[in-house]
């Protein structure tokens, strides 16, 4: 383990003011950092260009999307937003994470993406900037995700837009839908209630 190494000048200024000199090993996390779980210990970039720590949502069920808006799956813009309007005071939230890995399909920038959505769909769940989901620029989020195992997630790449990740409350990467799944088909629905408990 490294411990920071202070000055002599350092030291003897900490012992007069009564500090003790910090005692945590450089490059470890405080405990309260420790108890973040990995898919949210980020922070993200909105639409709008301010930044949020994604621990802000621990202890709700938190449903990640990438998002197009030139796709044939652009449509579950609708069914998210249903999503948020039903579910949003019980405790879930929809995050939505543009990208342009797949047929160059959402182009634009950040304003023209929020500019669609608020105008095409009426989205008002949480919206953030545009990212790359896959291969060697791939957000360290989407590595987090796209390696998780368990007994509703495969870990690989992702697919095509509108792949879906479905956190627990714990922060546990409990469900992954496929992008032809729709925000709205019984099995999603079923699993958000279900976490929602």
């Amino acid at each position: 383990m490294k411990y920071p190494r202070l000055s002599l000048a350092s030291v003897l200024l900490l012992l007069v003011l009564g500090a003790e000199p910090a005692t945590q090993p450089v490059g470890e996390k405080s405990d309260q950092e420790a108890s973040v779980p990995a898919v949210l210990n980020f922070s993200m970039k909105r639409l709008s260009g301010a930044s949020v720590d994604l621990k802000n949502y621990q202890g709700k069920v938190v449903l990640m999307v990438n998002t197009a808006s030139k796709c044939g799956l652009t449509p579950q813009y609708k069914s998210l937003e249903g999503l948020h309007e039903k579910y949003n005071g019980k405790g879930l939230a929809i995050l939505g994470f543009p990208t342009n890995n797949f047929g160059a399909q959402e182009p634009g920038t950040d304003e023209q993406i929020g500019t669609f959505c608020e105008k095409n769909y009426g989205v008002k769940f949480d919206m953030f900037s545009k990212i790359s989901v896959k291969g060697e620029d791939q957000h360290a989020l989407y590595k987090v995700l796209t390696t998780a195992q368990g007994e509703h997630v495969k870990p690989g790449e992702i697919s095509w837009n509108f792949e879906k990740f479905l956190i627990d409350k714990s922060g546990n990467i409990a469900y992954r839908f496929a992008p032809q799944v729709s925000p709205d088909a019984p099995e999603v629905v079923q699993a958000i209630e279900t976490l929602l408990k």
